[in-house]
């Protein structure tokens, strides 16, 4: 479904925000540039433990929402995780922060959305927390709920949406 018909069917639950989009400041990358999927969610700052985590269960089609807190100073998800994410049946990833291996993750059939690509990867220390609710730009988002991305955006919904 695309982003901007479902925000067009749904207009009047945008403007009470049980539909939110978030803001046009993600990178698109993977070979998979429109998925959608529940949400699950996992909050971190410059420590990918977590997120490996998540990526090494089944995914069953759902989307992995990352709050990386938008740090520029690493990459919390790269090549190898992808490749994870992937093989476990994981729809997509959006991160609130950085990828590294763009090359590797855009040859993986998956979709994943973040602030831009850098060279450097996070610490291991296995700080976090995994499906709590997360505020990205302002914008809360709550394990269960439905994310929609295309080349026009991500799209958050408390309930799946079809038209």
């Amino acid at each position: 479904m695309a982003t901007t018909d479902l925000c067009d069917a749904f207009e009047d639950q945008v403007r009470d925000g049980r539909v939110r989009i978030l803001p046009p400041m993600f990178q698109i990358y993977g070979s998979r540039t429109t998925f959608s999927g529940s949400i699950a969610t996992v909050k971190v700052f410059e420590d990918n433990v977590e997120v490996r985590k998540m990526v090494e269960e089944a995914g069953d089609g759902r989307v992995l929402v990352v709050d990386g807190g938008a740090s520029l100073r690493c990459a919390l998800f790269g090549g190898r995780l992808a490749q994870l994410a992937h093989i476990n049946g994981w729809s997509g990833v959006v991160l609130n922060a950085c990828v590294r291996d763009v090359h590797e993750i855009n040859c993986c059939d998956i979709g994943v959305r973040a602030l831009g690509a850098h060279p450097l990867r996070s610490s291991k220390k296995g700080h976090g927390e995994i499906n709590v609710p997360l505020i990205i730009s302002g914008t809360r988002i709550v394990p269960g709920e439905w994310c929609y991305a295309d080349f026009d955006g991500v799209v958050i919904s408390a309930t799946r949406l079809s038209i």
